[in-house]
């Protein structure tokens, strides 16, 4: 039963990201900066740590392309890095104990990770004339506080929920 909560949950994250954009403009705080959720990914993220990291690199590839399909111009960038992204965040895990500080700090490299490489990769095509200095200091460092906010938050009740997740699926024969 928990595994149609964990798409729905996702699902409704996906949502969320797009009212939270809509509703929620850089310009209420008198600034130009670019503020860019990606609770979506932190789920993702912590489904991978504290659930099944297989079914985390799954939903990256779904969310991934659904994320380019309706949000990006370029397809193909968050459905190679959702799944890369988490992939690598899995793999940091094992090294390091499975704390809700260390997953939510790891969390946020990973969201730095998937910032840089889009932001390269749009540069390399010429989608933006923007240089680095700019992009960190009007879209990366404020993405990273938007989404340090989120986490403290939800990083409690995500690492609960995907335990419970992750010992319902191990109950199944």
């Amino acid at each position: 039963m928990r595994k149609y909560l964990v798409v729905a949950l996702l699902v409704g994250i996906f949502v969320l990201e797009s009212i939270f954009t809509e509703l929620l403009p850089a310009e209420i705080f008198n600034s130009n900066r670019i503020l860019i959720p990606h609770f979506l990914l932190i789920g993702i993220l912590f489904l991978a740590v504290f659930g099944n990291r297989n079914i985390g690199i799954l939903y990256g590839f779904v969310f991934g392309i659904l994320f380019d399909i309706i949000y990006t111009e370029i397809l193909g960038i968050y459905f190679f890095m959702f799944p890369f992204v988490v992939y690598v965040c899995s793999k940091i895990m094992k090294v390091f104990h499975n704390n809700i500080v260390v997953v939510s700090i790891v969390s946020l490299i990973s969201i730095s990770l998937l910032e840089i490489i889009v932001y390269e990769m749009i540069l390399i095509i010429h989608l933006t004339s923007m240089d680095f200095s700019s992009f960190l200091n009007l879209r990366l460092f404020p993405t990273l506080v938007l989404n340090a906010a989120f986490l403290v938050i939800v990083a409690y009740p995500f690492k609960r929920f995907f335990e419970k997740y992750a010992a319902e699926r191990r109950e199944q024969p």
